[in-house]
C-alpha cells in the first residue's frame, strides 16, 4: 500500500508540534513540581532508618516531564521514601534493564527486588502508589 504525501506531511507535523509542546512545557512542569512537592512526613529516626533499609531494594524508572512518573514521585516525597531513580528516557543503560528485565518500556515502574535478588516490575502509577503505602504503613 502506498502513502500518500499529505498523509506523510501530517505525521511529520504532529510529530514535531508535539515535540515542540515538550520541550516548552516540560521545564515548567519540572518547576511546578520542584516548588510545590509535598513535605514528607515525619517519622522518628528509627523508624525512618527500618524504612530506608526496606525501601534500598527499590527503584523507580521514570521520564522526568511524565505526568505519572510526577504523580509518583510527589508520593515518594510525602511519604518521606528514599528510593533510587533512574531516567529510562535519557540513559540507555536504565532503559536497556526496564526493556529487558521488566518486559516493556513503560513508566512509571518499580522495580522491586526480594531478599533472593529476585525482581518484580511493578507498572501504573496507581499500583505503585498503594505498594508504596503499604509499606510506609508496615514499618
Amino acid at each position: 500500500m502506498l502513502t500518500e504525501p499529505g498523509h506523510t506531511t501530517m505525521k511529520i507535523f504532529f510529530r514535531l508540534f508535539f515535540k515542540t509542546v515538550r520541550i516548552v512545557l516540560g521545564p515548567l512542569l519540572l518547576l511546578w513540581e520542584r516548588l510545590t512537592l509535598p513535605k514528607a512526613i515525619e517519622r522518628s529516626p528509627a523508624a525512618q532508618a527500618r524504612l530506608d533499609a526496606i525501601t534500598r531494594n527499590l527503584v523507580l524508572y521514570q521520564y522526568k516531564t511524565c505526568p505519572f512518573c510526577m504523580k509518583v514521585r510527589r508520593r515518594i516525597a510525602r511519604l518521606g521514601l528514599n528510593i533510587e531513580k533512574r531516567d529510562a528516557q535519557y540513559d540507555a543503560t536504565s532503559r536497556t534493564a526496564l526493556e529487558q528485565q521488566g518486559g516493556q518500556i513503560k513508566v512509571p515502574c518499580l522495580r522491586i527486588t526480594d531478599a533472593n535478588d529476585q525482581h518484580t516490575w511493578l507498572y501504573e502509577s496507581n499500583a505503585i502508589i498503594g505498594y508504596l503505602e503499604e509499606l510506609a504503613d508496615f514499618s
